[in-house]
Formats: C-alpha cells, sequence, structure tokens
C-alpha cells in the first residue's frame, strides 16, 4: 500500500556497487519475509540487475552468479512479484538507509 514497515541497512566493507545493490536486495527480501510470503513488488534503481531478474540479461560476472541465484531463489518464496527499476532521485530513502548503516559502522 505505500507505507514504510521497516527501514534498515547494513553495512557491507568493501564490494562493486553491483553486489551491494544483490546484497541490498537480498536483505530486503529476507526482511519481506518475515511478513509472510504473498504478493510483493521491488523497486530498484539498479537497471542491470531488474534487467538480469527480468530474464533480458545474463548474468556473467562470477561474483553475481551466486548473488542473482540467492536472489530468485528468494523471490521464487512469494507468491507473485515484479521487479520495477526507478531512477536515482526517486530511491533517496535506499540512499539513506545505505548512508546511515555506513555511518554507524564507523562509529
Amino acid at each position: 500500500q505505500g507505507n514504510e514497515l521497516l527501514g534498515t541497512g547494513k553495512y557491507l566493507g568493501q564490494c562493486t556497487n553491483n553486489e551491494a545493490e544483490y546484497r541490498a536486495l537480498l536483505l530486503g527480501l529476507t526482511k519481506c519475509g518475515e511478513f509472510g510470503s504473498g504478493r510483493i513488488k521491488v523497486h530498484l534503481d539498479s537497471e542491470l540487475i531488474v534487467k538480469q531478474i527480468r530474464g533480458a540479461y545474463k548474468v556473467k560476472h562470477p561474483n553475481l552468479k551466486p548473488l542473482f541465484q540467492e536472489a530468485m531463489q528468494k523471490l521464487s518464496g512469494f507468491a507473485s512479484f515484479s521487479v520495477t527499476h526507478v531512477r536515482r532521485e526517486k530511491n533517496k530513502r535506499a540512499d539513506q538507509l545505505a548512508n546511515q548503516a555506513i555511518d554507524n559502522r564507523e562509529k
């Protein structure tokens, strides 16, 4: 319904932006799974990951393959899912949570 039920982040250490995007997705899917296994709508600002999940792009990078497989496994646990690309400026809350996780790790 568009209401935020939970906002969280996690410090990931050093990794590529695509690895971070997949890990954030996995964290989100895990948290969503705690609410049940109904329908889920995922909004990502990573066009690459959206296209990989939709099957338009193959996952070629060896570091991303296991993350992709885990994401697909988690997504299959929901009754249905959709994955939508949103522009970065429309995803400010995700950036805010990521920055909080980084800031809290450094303290």
